[in-house]
């Protein structure tokens, strides 16, 4: 009896023989770091080991095991202390307290809740294979953004979604990577930095026929004739692009986790072999109820935000653009810039590159999809100022990675590039255009300002 119930337990804490082992169907180990994607290191950073001598003193196994499990979830982040925002942003709406104080306190609750599901869906992949725990790393490395797209979407809110998703690419590509090639460059001036020139080069291809699927849809608009109403073919041609785009991203994760993996693992030197801290069942259990938590607090952001732009004044492209990518992505981000102060480039461009191909060839074609299923007119028009931010961002983006070395200036430059596009939303007092109506017939189309033929 004792022996199965010790077997019960190896297994349910992830450390079976089988498990560390194992090395064959997939032909890939889930011992090293090297089965871990940037993103997972990235975010680990900000994780601390839990302290398990007060829990192993709990008597009942069941009760023990829930402890060390809330232990290892809610206390194994140094940004557990945004945890109490949660309640708090619920207490609010609860109490009907002002919308931009539910605004922001749902903000820092998303903070922690987007680096628990990095560490949750890593902690699946030990039980999973590499190759599953990359499918989903693939699927939920952006939750947050995904789940605030679809919950504004369903209040059709299409320009909060154009703008949140493209505030994200935006972010990481200069924010993200500009303060990390800045940091790594000025921490390692007496060395040469350096990275390989293959991930970046794929990501960038990725970017660029992202953005071309986001300019032809602008420019057929522009190019059109007086007088002609192009609202549905930009339409139609925005639903032929995401579908392609996802195709394209399919095939991005195919060559990603089989065909040419070793380009994109994450490889960290004189790691010691990691197992997992919880059982499959409990990261899964955790990772719906972090699902749920986000959801909820995505409808408390979507349905405060443009309170919260009047309250301060402040334009709901700048909020959507700016303020939303740095609050929900602030755990990968700061670990992009402790592992460029450590001169690992690789680990930084991974974060960056991966997480901003991830919103571009995944999140909104996706959007575009869900929206056409959900009768919204939303297309890949994103109007002229926010398609040209993004365009000399990916160009800019792709010189700077383009000789496989890297310096402080590099990061100087894309930091202000960040800044001055930053400067430019800020200035931006457009109202948002929410008029959209489920009926496909004669309407006012959001984005472009047309109407439908």
């Amino acid at each position: 009896m004792d022996d199965t119930s010790d077997t019960m337990n190896d297994m349910e804490n992830g450390i079976s023989d089988h498990q560390n082992n194992t090395k064959g169907g997939l032909g890939l180990g889930l011992g090293k770091s090297g089965s871990r994607t940037p993103q997972n290191m990235s975010s680990s950073l900000l994780r601390k080991k839990s302290d398990p001598i007060l829990v192993s003193k709990v008597r009942f196994q069941m009760l023990r095991a829930f402890l060390t499990n809330l232990q290892e979830v809610i206390l194994g982040t140094k940004l557990a202390i945004l945890f109490p925002a949660i309640p708090l942003a619920v207490a609010a709406d609860f109490y009907h307290f002002g919308r931009p104080w539910i605004f922001a306190l749902s903000l820092l609750g998303l903070t922690p809740l987007a680096e628990r599901v990095s560490f949750l869906t890593e902690q699946i992949a030990y039980f999973t294979g590499p190759t599953v725990g990359g499918l989903l790393n693939a699927t939920c490395g952006n939750a947050t953004e995904l789940i605030i797209a679809l919950f504004a979407l369903h209040q059709k809110k299409i320009d909060v979604v154009k703008y949140s998703l493209l505030g994200s690419i935006l972010s990481n590509l200069l924010l993200v990577l500009g303060t990390s090639l800045l940091c790594g460059g000025l921490a390692n001036l007496k060395k040469e930095q350096r990275y390989d020139r293959k991930q970046a080069d794929v990501n960038s291809l990725l970017l660029l026929l992202g953005l071309l699927c986001h300019m032809l849809p602008l420019m057929f608009k522009y190019a059109a004739a007086p007088g002609i109403y192009i609202a549905n073919y930009t339409l139609q041609l925005s639903r032929a692009s995401s579908i392609f785009m996802l195709v394209a991203y399919m095939a991005y994760i195919f060559f990603q986790l089989k065909t040419h993996r070793q380009l994109f693992d994450a490889q960290e030197e004189d790691e010691e072999e990691e197992k997992a801290l919880i059982g499959f069942w409990s990261a899964f259990s955790w990772l719906v109820g972090m699902t749920i938590i986000i959801a909820v607090l995505s409808e408390y952001v979507v349905g405060t935000i443009e309170a919260a732009s009047s309250s301060w004044g402040i334009s709901v492209s700048f909020i959507s653009i700016i303020l939303l990518p740095i609050v929900g992505n602030a755990a990968e981000h700061a670990g992009s810039i402790i592992f460029a102060l450590k001169n690992k480039l690789d680990i930084s461009l991974g974060v960056a590159l991966g997480s901003a191909t991830q919103i571009s060839m995944f999140v909104v074609p996706l959007s575009v999809i869900v929206a056409w299923i959900m009768h919204i007119r939303m297309d890949l028009d994103f109007s002229l100022l926010e398609t040209s931010s993004l365009a000399f961002t990916i160009i800019i983006t792709a010189f700077t990675l383009q000789d496989g070395t890297s310096h402080y200036m590099k990061g100087i430059v894309l930091f202000l590039c960040y800044i001055i596009i930053a400067a430019c939303f800020f200035v931006q007092k457009t109202p948002l255009n929410n008029t959209t109506y489920v009926n496909l017939g004669a309407e006012h189309y959001p984005s472009s300002g047309v109407l439908a033929a």
